[in-house]
């Protein structure tokens, strides 16, 4: 089951620990989709400093590939993190540096090489989006996480994505049940093939554009979460293996069955995940005084 990560890739840089740790949706996508077994790629650009050096070691060493990747001269992205009773607190960041500065513009190649993928995914903040047309025109299933944030959430931007999208993400924790699922909608409206909505403790939504299905998270004493960074992520790409797992394809849409299971593989490793530091480990300390942790590149 071939899977690619597209788009992007940064350093979540921990001030309160001092730790960074790669991260992105794209690449935790690729990570975690390696980890639970399947063959998995990443597509993106990477920067010119000793963070992209430290995001493709991490990359092979999680047997990831990555042979269509571009290197750009520039800076990698990062972002400031803090955790808050176990949530993560996002402060100052460089706006994702050369990887969402320029984005891969697609080739006949790399193209080719998707075209082999069950599965592709992407983010909203992978700036991917002139790239979707001619993604949607292989075949694969494409995922897409809108995030939480409201720009995401547009009649614009959805007009722009949804169309191409088979199954979206979208982050609704705090958010009650009614205002979710006319989100759903409205997404599914917009052209998408099915949503997700992932609410913390609270579970997951699935619209497969006729019915809500109901799912539930798995419980942890709170004592030992360590942080929930790359939770969403993980229970995304757990979530849609399962379903790949049961057959889903353009042509056949999961059944309700498969949708349970999905639900089930999605929390326990989402669950998982909150056991982890950053968003799959290797972290690596950084020196800088409390003025530069604020917005300076970090020197390891």
């Amino acid at each position: 089951m071939k899977v690619i990560g597209f788009g992007d890739n940064i350093i979540d840089r921990f001030v309160d620990r001092r730790i960074l740790y790669p991260g992105g949706n794209a690449l935790n996508f690729s990570v975690f989709a390696s980890r639970l077994g399947a063959s998995s790629e990443y597509l993106g650009v990477f920067g010119t400093d000793m963070l992209a050096d430290h995001l493709r070691a991490s990359l092979i060493k999680e047997a990831v590939g990555m042979s269509h990747c571009v290197i750009k001269t520039g800076p990698s992205g990062w972002a400031n993190v803090s955790l808050v009773k176990g949530e993560r607190i996002f402060g100052a960041w460089n706006g994702g540096g050369i990887t969402t500065a320029e984005p891969m513009d697609l080739d006949s190649g790399q193209l080719a090489q998707i075209a082999g993928a069950r599965l592709i995914h992407s983010s909203a903040y992978s700036r991917v989006e002139p790239s979707l047309p001619a993604l949607a025109a292989t075949q694969s299933l494409l995922s897409f996480d809108f995030s939480s944030g409201s720009k995401y959430r547009t009649h614009e931007y959805l007009s722009s994505v949804c169309p191409y999208i088979d199954l979206a993400l979208v982050s609704c924790a705090g958010l009650d049940e009614p205002d979710i699922q006319l989100l759903m909608t409205a997404m599914v409206s917009h052209g998408a093939g099915s949503v997700l909505a992932t609410m913390g403790t609270e579970g997951a939504i699935f619209f497969d554009g006729t019915q809500y299905h109901r799912g539930y998270s798995v419980l942890l004493d709170p004592n030992d979460v360590k942080d929930t960074m790359g939770c969403g992520d993980a229970y995304l790409t757990a979530f849609a293996l399962e379903l790949l797992g049961a057959g889903w394809t353009k042509e056949h849409l999961p059944t309700p069955e498969a949708i349970k299971g999905a639900f089930n593989a999605g929390a326990e490793y989402a669950a998982q995940q909150c056991l982890t530091e950053g968003s799959f480990g290797y972290g690596i300390p950084f020196r800088t005084n409390e003025s530069q942790a604020r917005d300076a590149t970090p020197t390891v």
